[in-house]
């Protein structure tokens, strides 16, 4: 058995799961419209270029889920699966995954994006176990708060370590598929590296280094 891990947005799926979570809250009207739509293509764009304050983000991002109960946002988070994140849905990426657990390995998802957005995209792709940037969560509410570190660039490294503890896996038995440039860190460090359609900047150190790469569009 060996480990297969994989990023989330723009890898086993066709977008940003975070970002359509802003445009969903815009179109809806949950949230303003002109306000929470510039920053949030601000923040994507700052990720896209490998400048994002992750803190800063998840506080914008977790900040209108604190206004709600968990039934509201439920709802809404069921009405996203069906409108955003099926569109999304990759055939190969699922042949992949199947292919990995047909083999007998231990399957992770690992994402900067926040729990409440990426476990039920988890649960649809079929992969229990999900590293991601967790909400504080304080009388059954989001506070708008994050805790401990986010699964984000380097941070992703030491969310795995500590995941790690007690397992048989070791970071240079894994492998790691990943489409973006702030995931070379953690690239680095496993034993098989793979770029998934992968940004400008991922592309040139995965030829460099002579990783391999695989679309799965």
């Amino acid at each position: 058995m060996s480990l297969a891990i994989f990023d989330l947005d723009n890898t086993l799926i066709a977008g940003d799961s975070d970002h359509a979570w802003g445009d969903f809250l815009v179109e809806k009207g949950h949230v303003d419209a002109e306000a929470f739509g510039k920053a949030n293509d601000r923040f994507y764009q700052e990720y896209l270029n490998g400048t994002l304050d992750i803190r800063a983000y998840q506080e914008f991002v977790l900040e209108p889920l604190s206004k709600l109960p968990m039934t509201t946002l439920d709802q809404w988070h069921r009405e996203f699966m069906q409108e955003r994140i099926e569109p999304m849905m990759l055939p190969k990426a699922k042949a992949l995954i199947e292919e990995h657990r047909e083999a007998g390995d231990e399957l992770l998802i690992i994402t900067a994006t926040n729990r409440f957005v990426t476990q039920p995209i988890a649960h649809r792709l079929g992969i229990d176990d999900l590293i991601a940037t967790e909400p504080e969560i304080h009388d059954g509410r989001f506070t708008g708060r994050i805790v401990g570190t986010p699964s984000f660039q380097a941070g992703k490294i030491e969310r795995l370590q500590l995941w790690l503890e007690g397992k048989i896996h070791a970071l240079s038995d894994a492998c790691f598929y990943s489409d973006s440039h702030n995931d070379i860190p953690l690239l680095r460090a496993v034993g098989r590296p793979i770029a998934v359609d992968p940004d400008d900047s991922l592309r040139r150190e995965a030829e460099t280094k002579k990783w391999q790469i695989i679309s799965l569009r």
